[in-house]
């Protein structure tokens, strides 16, 4: 008999940060000593019939509110007919951006992983079971943490001197002050300066930048210094083709797009249209991991690179069965705040960013499924919404 879902729940928590604040604008995270925040996350768990639970932690309220509008389509359906479910949801959520598909996707391959006792990267096919990360920072902040150019450099060294071969700079943000574009031009030329014969190095202003002359200006300077890849610079929020092919045209440095459209589609429009050298993928944000593999594909057919977003097991398994993928993000990383990693995970599993070893890589998890162990007793305890049930 083949398996069948029989109930999914989805459950709110939250967990403290601390050293941490929103900026000026209450968007961005950024360090302040002695502050805290909390950040909401779900647990997802898929049920079945064979006594196997597909699980993932991870999620936003946009996404559980499309979950709701189709979780009960899977009840009573196979969890193994990932492709099936894919495209109907796919179809079903035409009118919104479809993150909704992400975390119940990311269940399904962890309890197909259980299922057959294997680790998701082996269900896609193994590439390779150790990644190079690059350390991916915080913005930069005005409370004593990473202030400055000098305190970005600093902080560049000490990740080379923790044997991270890549380093990226996420800018300031939160007010007209702090987005000064002669600070941002500084601290590109001073970390290249730095660290820039030893490290791979990366700025993403996660589309700060208010003109495409502030833009020019910072691509400019990662010219100059030698930069392995420009992100996501300015208002357009990362979806204008026409201003990113220009952006290109322009520059030497290559551009990083896609993190902020969503879907096969689109990302293949932007590396058809020249807008992108490099594409952006994310298991969670591009429809999970058949979402994400697609979109790797498609990178592989037009001979240029993934490179997926963001730290978590999910990653990890995509990037193993990746060929064209450089690294893998630890983020978001600091001289003196934690990660946003939440405290679920029983075991061994980590992104704080002590987490690479000698050689600057991290591990695929080889566990069945996602491979690692939830701690469901601290999300319960820690609940901060209803319990959603769908059976």
């Amino acid at each position: 008999m083949a398996p069948e879902i029989t109930r999914i729940e989805t459950t709110e928590f939250s967990y403290p940060l601390e050293n941490l604040r929103f900026d000026g604008n209450g968007f961005n995270l950024v360090y302040d000593e002695g502050g805290s925040v909390d950040r909401t996350l779900y647990g997802i768990q898929i049920q079945t019939d064979v006594g196997i639970t597909g699980e993932y932690v991870g999620g936003n309220s946009p996404a559980m509110a499309q979950i709701n509008t189709f979780a009960d389509y899977l009840i009573g359906k196979n969890p193994l007919h990932r492709e099936r479910h894919w495209s109907e949801i796919k179809r079903a959520l035409r009118k919104y951006d479809r993150m909704g598909i992400g975390p119940i996707d990311i269940a399904l391959w962890d309890f197909a992983g259980k299922y057959y006792d294997a680790p998701i990267h082996e269900l896609l096919g193994t590439y390779r079971e150790r990644i190079p990360a690059y350390a991916s920072t915080y913005h930069g902040d005005e409370n004593g943490g990473l202030d400055s150019p000098d305190a970005f450099a600093d902080f560049a060294e000490e990740c080379l001197e923790r044997g991270y071969p890549g380093f990226k700079i996420h800018g300031w943000s939160g007010s007209d002050a702090s987005r000064d574009i002669d600070r941002e031009v500084e601290t590109v030329l001073a970390v290249g300066e730095r660290v820039g014969d030893e490290m791979d190095l990366m700025c993403d202003p996660a589309c700060e930048y208010e003109t495409f002359g502030d833009a020019l200006k910072v691509g400019r300077a990662c010219d100059e210094a030698g930069y392995f890849w420009y992100e996501d610079p300015f208002r357009d929020a990362g979806i204008s083709q026409h201003a990113h092919r220009k952006l290109a045209e322009t520059l030497d440095t290559p551009i990083l797009q896609t993190e902020h459209v969503r879907g096969l589609e689109p990302h293949t429009d932007f590396l058809a249209n020249d807008a992108t050298d490099f594409l952006r993928a994310d298991p969670e944000y591009d429809a999970g991991i058949t979402g994400a593999m697609k979109i790797a594909r498609v990178a592989e057919g037009f001979g240029t690179d993934v490179e997926f977003h963001a730290p978590g097991p999910a990653q990890r398994h995509c990037i193993a069965a990746t060929r064209n993928a450089n690294y893998y993000e630890l983020a978001l990383v600091h001289p003196d705040a934690p990660n946003t990693q939440p405290p679920v995970y029983k075991g061994t599993y980590s992104d704080m960013i002590d987490a690479i070893d000698n050689d600057g890589t991290v591990s695929v998890p080889d566990g069945p499924g996602l491979g690692v162990e939830y701690d469901w007793e601290y999300i319960q305890a820690n609940q901060t919404g209803s319990v959603h049930v769908y059976q």
